[in-house]
């Protein structure tokens, strides 16, 4: 069967990547707009920042339609252990790193307010301190993922099912992880600089440590969506995090006076430890073949084959750490 110059392979690649990017910040603008114009993620309860986070998902659904690709080439195969594997790492990294807080006093431990009020639920009126503790933790670590990535996939859709593997196409793996780091960061700046999605810090700190984190973090999306073939992974990896992070430790973490400096998607220590995953990940970047995004052009010097079953198990990605209102938005 003819196929396509390799140039002219290019090209169409580089079309596709054009028109999701355009349909995607055209859509986004809407949202940006209300927002903004509100000052405030909470409005219209939520349901606007709910319309941006799927605003990548439907522009590259629009993709799709418009350069005749199949929305099964998004990438969409399930598997247990992957989906586990997404799950469990963003607790392991979030979890070091306030650890590293709490132990050092930068930020203290367990903040009672939460805990208590689900005192005020008659059915756990009963029930001791620590055992609230641990029902606020299991449920919302657990229930939570349902509306969680139900948020999360939207944005997964797009940045995981469609730009990643289209990259991945035309340039190496480094690149592909920088590339679609860069403008998922992008994406987030309207919202980070005009309107609340922040902690409190200085705008120039808080978008740096959120730059380093999601520039970061994209190696491990990356990774995980080329070796699994599927964007799943990106949306449970996604889910996990935003949970962890927005929805167990932050919350459970007291103010000791410069605490928002160091906490959240907006202080340094969860910048510092998504480095070293990204470090961990970089490091495997042969592992992950050009053959594992559909009609890959070839010729890519930082991919190499892999003949074997696709693994996480070697030591170097597996030393990472384990253990887990959700704000809506997320690197």
């Amino acid at each position: 069967m003819p196929t396509d110059p390799p140039d002219d392979r290019s090209r169409a690649v580089r079309a596709t990547i054009w028109t999701y990017l355009v349909c995607t910040f055209g859509l986004s603008s809407i949202f940006y707009f209300l927002i903004i114009r509100d000052g405030h993620l909470a409005a219209a309860h939520g349901l606007y920042v709910l319309g941006l986070m799927w605003c990548p998902g439907v522009a590259a659904f629009l993709t799709c339609a418009i350069r005749g690709k199949p929305v099964s080439s998004l990438g969409w195969k399930w598997s247990w252990r992957y989906q586990w594997i997404s799950y469990l790492i963003p607790i392991g990294y979030a979890l070091a790193a306030y650890l590293v807080v709490w132990v050092t006093g930068l930020g203290g431990v367990p903040n009672w307010k939460v805990v208590d009020a689900l005192a005020k639920n008659g059915a756990l009126s009963g029930l001791s301190r620590p055992a609230l503790l641990v029902v606020f933790v299991v449920s919302t670590g657990t229930l939570g993922m349902i509306t969680s990535i139900m948020s999360a996939l939207g944005e997964e859709i797009g940045w995981r099912g469609l730009l990643v593997p289209e990259l991945a196409k035309v340039t190496t793996f480094t690149k592909t992880a920088l590339i679609s780091g860069a403008i998922w960061t992008m994406w987030h700046v309207p919202i980070l600089v005009f309107a609340d999605y922040n902690n409190g810090t200085p705008v120039w700190y808080g978008l740096t440590c959120f730059a380093v984190l999601v520039m970061s973090i994209s190696f491990l999306f990356a990774w995980m969506r080329l070796r699994s073939g599927s964007l799943l992974t990106g949306a449970f990896l996604h889910a996990s995090h935003n949970l962890v992070i927005q929805g167990i430790l932050t919350p459970l973490t007291l103010d000791t006076g410069r605490t928002k400096y160091f906490i959240d998607e907006f202080g340094c220590a969860l910048a510092i430890s998504a480095l070293v995953v990204a470090y961990l990940v970089w490091r495997r970047r042969a592992e992950v073949s050009a053959a594992h995004a559909p009609d890959v052009v070839a010729g890519q010097a930082d991919f190499a084959p892999v003949s074997s079953v696709p693994t996480l198990s070697s030591p170097t990605l597996s030393s990472v750490p384990t253990s887990s209102s959700v704000p809506p938005l997320s690197s």
